[in-house]
């Protein structure tokens, strides 16, 4: 009954961790959305696909977590939580651009389209802009690796009381 318990504990804590991480990256994606659209709106063009946003945030969020679980950029020895941060936030940025190249590759094979193909559209378009959403993508993930870097660090009773702060009554 015990391994039920944990198996559900750990079960629940994994959902929680994904939707979290999920709803994080839906409010980045979200804004960015907002204000690519407050930029096209001044062109005469109207989009805001808050849809796509979420299915991204939730494909992304499962890809963290994967990479989380492989202990994807915790196998280099960082010295500092600095470089930990910085070295993980670099590994899971790239394994996100692998996990979305694989992703294009089966949704052109679902859709019948030949590998190449689905290459093709996804490395088309303007360098710069790639090169943009990558770094975007960096941005986006630096606060969430040094929010769980710290947390390790410091140990979760830890982390949850600096996040609460001091004890009311004391300065």
């Amino acid at each position: 009954m015990e391994k039920s318990k944990s198996w559900k504990a750990r079960l629940g804590e994994e959902l929680r961790n994904y939707l979290l991480v999920a709803a994080y990256l839906f409010v980045c994606f979200a804004v960015l959305l907002l204000y690519r659209s407050a930029i096209l709106s001044g062109v005469g063009e109207h989009v805001a696909p808050f849809g796509t946003a979420l299915v991204k945030a939730l494909v992304l969020g499962k890809f963290l977590l994967i990479g989380q679980a492989a202990g994807v950029g915790t196998r280099v020895q960082a010295g500092t939580l600095q470089r930990r941060v910085a070295i993980r936030t670099l590994s899971l940025a790239a394994l996100l651009v692998v996990l979305t190249i694989v992703e294009e590759i089966v949704i052109g094979l679902v859709h019948k389209q030949p590998v190449a193909q689905s290459m093709a559209e996804f490395f088309g378009g303007a360098l710069p802009e790639k090169l943009a959403g990558c770094l975007v993508m960096v941005l986006v993930l630096l606060p969430l690796v040094a929010t769980t870097e710290l947390r390790r660090a410091l140990g979760p009773a830890a982390f949850a009381s600096l996040l609460k702060g001091p004890p009311r009554g004391r300065d």
